[in-house]
């Protein structure tokens, strides 16, 4: 059983009753508590509130899983811990010890029903006694001490080259019943992290808050809505740091070795079976790569192809089919991949994707790098998103 917990007050002072405030055309809480009710893996979620508005606002849109718990006046003060009001209700319910229990902030609501899927998941393979959620940030960090935290400044990296730090962004926790309750904490034991887009870095916290989120929300979850259904003709993809983890591998011989994904083959099979014709376009010129086109029996490949050479060649492909730019799905990771990226119209990178082509206008960012399945993950979402027209 899996239980998404959501502790609202209705006390906030910097922006009153903001849990039910109007953000992006609905109220705040509602963001999280919508995401989890398309979540199949959420067996029911509790908005846990002291406040009769808030009460009567989650109540009034008939949620199919969600119910309203009333916290303890003790637990809904401004000393009070999020850990006191989840152990209240954990002994109030007298959950089972093995129920999984899954802490939501309100404050972040650019979280997606996928971000849930993908994080659950994870925790369902063992590995972890809890998880949290972060991004990756890309900062430079210092000591007050004058020292560095994370680079030596003598030997400044680029951006590009820069692994950056995981940064807790507060978006949801998950861990077991039995284990909250022998550490009283939302975390415990062997901890696992589900890296988040970098765009879901913040919460609201402050009304500048606000003001950022909602232009976020606008620029990287609504437009996706907004774009609507597409007619995807055409997928076509990267291969190193997209396909491949973008390592190099060389064999005793000296022979250059890739390591690829199984389940994103399975994607290009789930492809073929709709219809949709498929490719690959890369810089690089390698025998390995004919050998897994071959094998993955793309219908388009091209390599070799820099400086613009992408994007040309893929309007000599569409030329062939009959068909736009706007019905082509395309996955890549660098710049050489932005002027195609920017042209098509369905667009995807890896989590691990360069800075700017996570900073694309209506990107997908993906919750997996290149070389983990993130291929599979956009091809997903593309066949989801088929308006079959």
């Amino acid at each position: 059983m899996v239980i998404a917990f959501i502790p609202v007050r209705g006390g906030s002072k910097s922006i009153p009753l903001k849990n039910i405030k109007p953000f992006c055309g609905k109220p705040l809480v509602c963001w999280n508590i919508e995401a989890l009710e398309r979540c199949d893996e959420v067996d029911e979620i509790i908005v846990a509130t002291d406040s009769d508005k808030i009460e009567e606002v989650v109540n009034s849109q008939s949620y199919r899983k969600t119910k309203v718990y009333r916290r303890s006046a003790k637990n809904a003060c401004d000393t009070a811990s999020t850990e006191s009001v989840m152990l209240e209700y954990i002994r109030y319910a007298q959950l089972p010890p093995d129920c999984i229990f899954m802490l939501v902030q309100a404050t972040s609501p650019l979280t997606e029903t996928a971000h849930f899927t993908e994080a659950l998941e994870m925790y369902g393979q063992g590995q972890y006694d809890s998880i949290l959620t972060c991004v990756r940030n890309y900062r430079f960090f210092w000591n007050e001490d004058g020292t560095s935290m994370n680079y030596d400044y003598r030997n400044r990296p680029r951006r590009q080259d820069f692994p950056g730090m995981l940064m807790e962004n507060g978006a949801f926790y998950i861990n077991k019943v039995r284990h909250i309750l022998e550490s009283g904490n939302r975390l415990s034991g062997h901890i696992g992290i589900y890296e988040m887009p970098d765009y879901t870095a913040m919460e609201i916290d402050e009304p500048d808050d606000w003001i950022v989120l909602e232009n976020l929300m606008g620029r990287h979850v609504l437009s996706k809505k907004e774009a609507g259904k597409k007619n995807v003709k055409l997928f076509l993809c990267d291969v190193d740091g997209t396909l491949t983890d973008g390592g190099m591998y060389y064999s005793e011989n000296g022979d250059e070795l890739k390591k690829f994904n199984t389940r994103d083959g399975m994607g290009f099979q789930l492809l073929r079976e709709a219809g949709i014709k498929t490719g690959i376009i890369t810089s690089e010129d390698t025998k390995i790569v004919e050998k897994r086109a071959k094998k993955l029996k793309v219908d388009f490949l091209y390599q070799g192809k820099r400086d613009g050479g992408k994007l040309a060649v893929v309007k000599e492909i569409c030329a062939q089919l009959g068909i736009t730019l706007d019905e082509v799905a395309y996955i890549g990771d660098d710049v050489n991949c932005m002027e195609l990226l920017e042209a098509v119209g369905m667009k995807a990178c890896p989590a691990d994707a360069c800075e700017n082509v996570r900073r694309i206008p209506n990107i997908h960012i993906l919750s997996k790098s290149g070389g983990d399945g993130c291929v599979r993950i956009w091809v997903d979402l593309v066949l989801s998103n088929q308006s079959n027209l």
